[in-house]
């Protein structure tokens, strides 16, 4: 089979995430399988325009915004005829393929924008983008989608799409969970800690999590915050400055962005992760610290909700707000034997997810639609 995969970025584009990674973890596998596959994506400074790894291919195109028409030029004088199948990646906006490609084609998208646009857009882009995007939604409705949470199936069945059309495939982990001796004997921070991971932006409300802290310390005085990501946005900077200006700032440790043997190390002495994004398609660096023993309490919101059984791997909000946040981490740590079952539970529960799982079901997935 030989696929043509349109995405606005690969796994070295400076602002590459979780998507890209899961996007070449299948790629990986699919060219191991014998399977083409070329990726047409957007380019950046410093990247080649032309790419070979592990099997597959990528060609740079364009920019940021420019891709989506340079990469319809180029499928349509290099490659049409090429491929078995087309996969449109929607993030943030489509490719619309369904209009142009020669080939069978599908919708692949981790998550749907909507109030994302306000947190990561200025007006009145943002504002553009909201009003616009149920109408692309909506001139794509009768395609098949995939994505990887049913957050993300019911966000797509809202503008029309059905619930037939709408496959889920399991997200994977680059990193395996810890040996069940290694879980027995894990030693934990000394004081309570809680751990906040990931770039430090709007959409991801950092700022929550240290309010929540704040509450918290009222309640239990030992607590710790530990804060890993990059942290190069304006909201960064006001985040940083609230921190400067926290009673608590030196019970914050900030350890900007880590290599991922650093990142494991703190997961695996923090005692809870928390999230408070505003939406997210998988909330990946849950299953993550679950991997290596460490629970999670998240706010109720897409993708968040899918990583966190409520009640049982860990906590989810009923209020997305820092009071409330602050309230289910007391909750947790002054519970032990609630702590221990929440942490055997989301640690068993991450052997679940696995590329070698994902990518079972996603090829499952592509042959049989292009069978049809």
């Amino acid at each position: 089979m030989k696929i043509i995969w349109f995405t606005w970025k690969d796994r070295s584009h400076p602002e590459a995430g979780g998507a890209e990674v899961v996007n070449e973890e299948l790629a990986v596998r699919l060219a191991a399988d014998g399977h083409g596959v070329i990726f047409l994506v957007g380019g950046f400074e410093g990247g080649a325009r032309e790419e070979t790894r592990q099997g597959f291919k990528i060609i740079r195109l364009g920019n940021r915004f420019s891709v989506y028409f340079q990469a319809y030029k180029y499928y349509k004088k290099n490659l049409v005829g090429w491929a078995d199948l087309v996969i449109d990646e929607i993030n943030t906006i489509p490719f619309f393929c369904k209009f142009f490609a020669k080939e069978k084609n599908i919708i692949l998208s981790y998550q749907l924008c909507r109030e994302v646009w306000f947190y990561q857009m200025i007006f009145p882009l943002n504002l553009l983008g909201y009003l616009i995007e149920p109408i692309y939604l909506w001139l794509l409705r009768k395609q098949q989608v995939l994505t990887e949470s049913e957050s993300t199936r019911i966000d797509f069945q809202k503008y029309g799409f059905k619930k037939d059309n709408i496959s889920i495939f399991p997200i994977g982990l680059e990193t395996e969970p810890i040996k069940l001796e290694e879980f027995n004997n894990q030693k934990k921070e000394e004081n309570p800690t809680i751990l906040c991971l990931g770039s430090i932006r709007d959409m991801k409300r950092s700022i929550h999590v240290l309010k929540a802290f704040e509450i918290l310390k009222q309640e239990i005085k030992t607590a710790k915050l530990f804060m890993v990501g990059s942290g190069g946005t304006k909201y960064a900077e006001k985040f940083f400055k609230k921190v400067a200006n926290s009673k608590y700032k030196n019970d914050i440790t900030y350890f900007g962005k880590v290599d991922n043997r650093k990142k494991l190390e703190i997961i695996q002495r923090s005692h809870l992760i928390c999230a408070t994004s505003v939406k997210e398609g998988w909330g990946l660096i849950i299953t993550e610290a679950n991997s290596q023993g460490t629970p999670a309490i998240v706010y109720n919101v897409d993708g968040l909700r899918d990583a966190v059984k409520n009640n049982q791997t860990g906590l989810v909000t009923e209020k997305n707000n820092p009071q409330e946040l602050s309230k289910k981490i007391t909750q947790l740590l002054q519970d032990k034997v609630l702590y221990e079952k929440y942490r055997l539970n989301a640690w068993q529960d991450s052997f679940n997810y696995n590329y070698d799982n994902s990518y079972k079901i996603f090829i499952n997935y592509l042959e049989n639609f292009c069978e049809k």
